[in-house]
C-alpha cells in the first residue's frame, strides 16, 4: 500500500466511509477528522496486500495523547480510499508502542 496515494485521495476528498467503520467510530467516540488526521499524518504499520476486494493497511497516529488505528483500502482503478474500521489500540493486543502486536 502506497501511503502517498492514501494521502492524495484524502486530500482530494476521494474517501468512502464503510458502514461498519461509521458504526464502530460512533460506538468508540472516534471522529471523521481523527481518522483523516491519522491517514494524513500517521504511520503505516501493517500492510494487507491480499485483502479483498482491495489491498489495505493499518495506520497509526497519536493525537492529544490518544492512540488511534485506522484500516484503509485503496481502489486504484476507481481512485477511492475506503475506510474499513477505526479503533483505539489496547495493551491486550498491542505492546506499549501501540504498533507491535502482543504474542
Amino acid at each position: 500500500m502506497d501511503r502517498e496515494v492514501v494521502r492524495e485521495k484524502i486530500n482530494q476528498g476521494r474517501i468512502r466511509w464503510q458502514r461498519h467503520a461509521l458504526q464502530r467510530m460512533m460506538e468508540r467516540g472516534i471522529t471523521r477528522n481523527e481518522v483523516k488526521k491519522t491517514l494524513l499524518k500517521g504511520e503505516l504499520i501493517e500492510e494487507y496486500p491480499k485483502d479483498h476486494p482491495y489491498p489495505s493497511g493499518l495506520f497509526f497516529y497519536i493525537d492529544s495523547g490518544l492512540p488511534l488505528h485506522v484500516v484503509a483500502a485503496i481502489d486504484k482503478d476507481a481512485e477511492w480510499c475506503y475506510i474499513i474500521t477505526a479503533y483505539r489500540p489496547d495493551s491486550e493486543h498491542f505492546e506499549s508502542d501501540y504498533k507491535t502486536r502482543t504474542s
